[in-house]
């Protein structure tokens, strides 16, 4: 009797072993990023203060085409509405290109963004969707890549050319010749029409008109010194520039 009964527990130990070495993470395990680019490596996020600056970059999918429709831009718009509302992250300022989507934010803490771009992506998805219906149907699927790129901005000197790359985005991809964005010394698909830092725009007392069948996008005063002053240091942005990729 005493025999059998330990090697009944002998039996069990080496059950428990088996299932114990075989358990646990697997490398290559998970969700599989899709697309030919989909999104930013799963990294660590880098550490979010209230007083920087984040350079936000959302990929398009394929499937949805060109973001530089009227329809789509009244889509991302919505989208800034619902951000303004909530008030978990400060949009900036926005550029919407043909296939990306530019953001200048600010936010307390990770958790204030991850929440904020979550309540943004799910916003402008839904706007962007519905927009895209045919006839009754409406669109189904992701309108974004799994993951946002993030840049962390500290400095004056980034702060600038920040400002600079997003805003005048539209100059590097030559979207300022063709069409009726062309008519106009900003991009209409940015926030730039509300950007007071225009080399331009120095020694006036006015902003730009705003025509009146153009809807600005709704986005914030900067509260972070880096962009509210900080960048001015370095000099100022001309609405003729056109930025490089150098940060």
């Amino acid at each position: 009797m005493v025999s059998a009964s330990k090697s009944r527990r002998a039996r069990k130990r080496h059950v428990q072993q088996e299932l114990f070495r075989r358990g646990g993470k697997r490398k290559g395990a998970g969700r599989k990023p899709k697309g030919r680019r989909a999104g930013s490596r799963h990294e660590k996020r880098p550490l979010v203060k209230p007083q920087f600056a984040l350079h936000i970059v959302m990929r398009v999918v394929a499937a949805v085409g060109n973001m530089r429709r009227r329809a789509l831009y009244k889509a991302v718009r919505e989208a800034t509405i619902t951000a303004a509302v909530r008030e978990r992250i400060r949009i900036v300022h926005v550029s919407i290109q043909r296939t990306h989507v530019h953001m200048l934010v600010e936010a307390e803490n990770e958790l204030a963004l991850a929440r904020g771009m979550q309540g943004f992506t799910i916003s402008a998805s839904r706007h962007v969707n519905t927009a895209l219906a045919v006839g009754a149907r409406r669109r189904r699927g992701p309108v974004f890549a799994d993951r946002y790129h993030l840049d962390v901005i500290k400095s004056p000197t980034r702060a600038r050319h920040a400002l600079n790359y997003v805003l005048n985005n539209w100059r590097k991809h030559r979207e300022d010749q063709q069409g009726l964005a062309s008519t106009w010394l900003v991009d209409p698909y940015s926030s730039g029409i509300q950007f007071p830092g225009w080399r331009e725009l120095e020694g006036k007392d006015f902003m730009w008109p705003i025509r009146e069948t153009y809807d600005p996008l709704i986005v914030r005063r900067p509260q972070s010194w880096v962009l509210r002053e900080g960048w001015k240091l370095c000099g100022p942005i001309s609405a003729h520039d056109v930025p490089s990729k150098r940060m």
